[in-house]
């Protein structure tokens, strides 16, 4: 078992999920915050089946993240 930080954002027509720190591209989505974050856990399931646990190490792992607004 490992810890793994995702974002979930809410858009007009549903929500969006992936997890950060993550070697390669996983993706869930939903009609609400639960179903994505339900459907991203089971794609990155499937991802480490895959890939190996290789996918989740890092050599320097993610402690916080952040978001901010910019203006540019």
């Amino acid at each position: 078992m490992k810890d793994i930080k995702i974002i979930v954002e809410r858009h007009s027509d549903g929500y969006i999920a992936y997890p950060i720190g993550v070697q390669g591209v996983v993706v869930g989505e939903g009609d609400s915050y639960e179903e994505a974050l339900a459907d991203v856990k089971s794609a990155l399931k499937f991802h480490i089946e895959t890939f190996g646990l290789e996918v989740l190490e890092s050599d320097s792992p993610i402690l916080e993240v952040s978001i901010v607004e910019a203006v540019i």
